[in-house]
């Protein structure tokens, strides 16, 4: 008999699926002061005043016991032309800045070269939400480009035009 929270748990997936998404890589150092990232489409501003920004991370993402331990990240808002680039650093691998265009920001992370928008951010907090880690930063540097942004929905990246 098929266990039913895993038909609960897909069901539950595929209805947020149905939520369409811009697409962000936030951006850090690992232990070793080396880049790294992780895509992200649970991104979204929090406040004005002070300047705060929020994303989640699943918990059992390596990302996240350097998201705990640095103070850093930049998120960066990706273009249409990046779909690529969201599955490169959504996948588990040694360099994920492997030839990417990407300079240092003021805080020490990285800022990927065309992307729309990038958040420079100091860790503000990190909340435990179930399986994942709700991380909220203070930004302290932003840029903004115009451009189309690539977006997710139901499991597959496009643009607005194309979404679904």
């Amino acid at each position: 008999m098929p266990d039913g929270s895993f038909d609960i748990s897909r069901r539950l997936r595929s209805a947020f699926g149905r939520f369409a998404s811009g697409v962000t890589v936030v951006t850090m150092r690992d232990s070793n002061g080396d880049p790294t990232g992780i895509t992200v489409n649970s991104f979204s501003s929090l406040s004005l005043d002070p300047p705060l920004l929020l994303f989640s991370v699943g918990c059992e993402q390596i990302s996240c016991k350097w998201l705990k331990s640095g103070n850093h990240f930049t998120v960066n808002v990706l273009a249409r032309e990046h779909e690529s680039l969201a599955w490169q650093f959504a996948r588990p691998r040694e360099d994920k800045f492997d030839g990417v265009s990407w300079r240092t920001g003021l805080n020490g992370a990285p800022i990927i070269e065309g992307a729309l928008a990038h958040f420079e951010c100091v860790k503000w907090n990190i909340v435990e939400g179930g399986d994942h880690l709700i991380v909220i930063g203070e930004i302290s540097d932003f840029d903004a480009r115009d451009g189309e942004a690539l977006v997710f929905f139901r499991g597959a990246m496009g643009n607005f035009a194309s979404a679904g």
